[in-house]
């Protein structure tokens, strides 16, 4: 018999049932903590659910033999796994993501309270483990550590994840997640595989601390893994807002600009038309007159929408167009927008980062003739749509990003690129989504708004 792969005065295993309420306690704790999409009688009935069957998932490991150990951690976390995901209603890959979380932190407080209740029964110098489990202490330690574990993780959780947006999960993220875990949880029970590593123990209260070591050093790492990616999540939000205010800022000074020329303009026209109510020569009378019709339709060219932001950005990218040689066509009813209950700030945001990376985009083209927008704003059964439509020159690939964003083509990356972000972000606050299409030399960025 090999000594070495034996462990001194082991310690008896985690009782099934104890095993099967922390794993379920976890699932609900992030429930409680995550933003569900699914309604809060769905929640409760597959918690209620849930529990039974990952009790009834434990016995049966338990049955089975020692080879089916690996089988058997697996179908646990797929338990864990459809509760998160059927009960918070989300994706698949965010469920897999807090699925994979509640294991680590089921894995650690289960290893905790038992480590502490063997702990306690040495104490109580109890050697009969029937006798010991059925006294009241057994319970009460169950209880007390339960509650105080689930209780911190909730409060030091809830302020990881938002509960009015749905938690986003890169597939970097998902990758890393589930990495960790696999980690976390092949280091915290090698000692149970064999004792003859440099990373095992062969005592049977050590082993239970080097397990609830390494899950609490996983849940650790996961927890700063989520305050990472949420510190990102909130820097990227952040430039998305510098970038919106910097559009506003540009549509300001255009504005200006527009307001300065008209101040011309009507200046001008005052000497015009003093000059033409002196003119006595009638052809020379009506070549000025031509002359001041074409500066006032410059001017007069604006766009009625039934929606005064929108009128304004309209008229604003009209002028930026003809000034850049582009043809610039708009059908819109801007009464939609109201419908939506749009804000001011985000019509403006949305044409306005839409409309701009048409013109930058057409303004590249050589070819004047190819330089065309169109932008539709029309209803579609029960959603508003609004359509950007801009002839490209397809011999330069569109690059996109791993969330599908398209890449920005501007050499400063850190101060550009965050125009269809904003738009995203926009059409998601109203419930809608953004499509992206590239086909035949038209670009189309399409916008559904219920």
């Amino acid at each position: 018999m090999n000594t070495m792969n034996t462990i001194t005065n082991a310690l008896p295993d985690i009782p099934r049932l104890y095993t099967a309420v922390c794993e379920w306690l976890a699932c609900v704790m992030y429930l409680a903590v995550i933003h569900r999409c699914a309604p809060m009688r769905r929640t409760v009935a597959v918690a209620s659910i849930g529990l039974p069957a990952m009790i009834a998932i434990q016995y049966f490991d338990g049955m089975m033999p020692i080879w089916f150990w690996i089988i058997g951690m697996l179908l646990a976390f797929s338990g864990m796994f459809a509760i998160v995901l059927l009960g918070a209603g989300t994706g698949k890959r965010e469920g897999l993501y807090i699925g994979a979380r509640a294991f680590v932190l089921a894995e650690l407080v289960a290893s905790l309270h038992w480590q502490l209740a063997t702990f306690l029964r040495a104490a109580a110098g109890v050697d009969d483990p029937p006798q010991w489990a059925s006294i009241s202490v057994s319970l009460v330690t169950l209880i007390v550590v339960y509650a105080v574990c689930f209780g911190v993780a909730w409060l030091v959780e809830r302020g990881n994840f938002s509960r009015d947006e749905p938690t986003t999960v890169t597939p970097q993220l998902a990758v890393g997640t589930v990495a960790i875990t696999l980690v976390t949880f092949a280091m915290s029970n090698l000692s149970f595989v064999s004792t003859n590593t440099p990373f095992s123990g062969r005592i049977g209260q050590e082993v239970f601390y080097i397990r609830t070591l390494v899950d609490f050093c996983g849940f650790a790492i996961l927890y700063a893994q989520q305050e990472q990616a949420r510190r990102l999540a909130a820097n990227m939000e952040l430039a998305s807002i510098n970038a919106q205010l910097e559009s506003q800022h540009q549509e300001y000074l255009a504005s200006k600009e527009n307001l300065e020329s008209i101040g011309r303009l009507a200046h001008d026209l005052k000497h015009q038309i003093a000059a033409l109510r002196a003119e006595v020569d009638p052809q020379h009378a009506a070549a000025g007159f031509e002359q001041l019709e074409r500066s006032v339709a410059e001017y007069s060219a604006q766009q009625h929408t039934g929606n005064p932001v929108l009128d304004v950005i309209l008229t604003t990218k009209t002028r930026t167009c003809d000034e850049r040689g582009i043809t610039f066509t708009a059908v819109a009813d801007g009464s939609l927008l109201a419908k939506s209950n749009m804000s001011s700030m985000d019509i403006a945001t949305l044409f306005g980062n839409a409309l701009d990376n048409a013109i930058e985009a057409t303004s590249r083209l050589a070819d004047p003739q190819q330089r065309l927008i169109r932008l539709a704003l029309y209803r579609q059964g029960a959603f508003t749509v609004i359509r950007v439509e801009n002839y490209f020159d397809d011999s330069t690939p569109l690059s996109r990003d791993a969330a599908g964003n398209l890449r920005t083509t501007k050499q400063d990356k850190s101060r550009h690129g965050f125009g269809v972000k904003s738009i995203r972000h926009i059409a998601a606050q109203y419930g809608g989504e953004v499509s992206i299409h590239a086909e035949d030399h038209w670009f189309t960025l399409t916008v559904l708004i219920p």
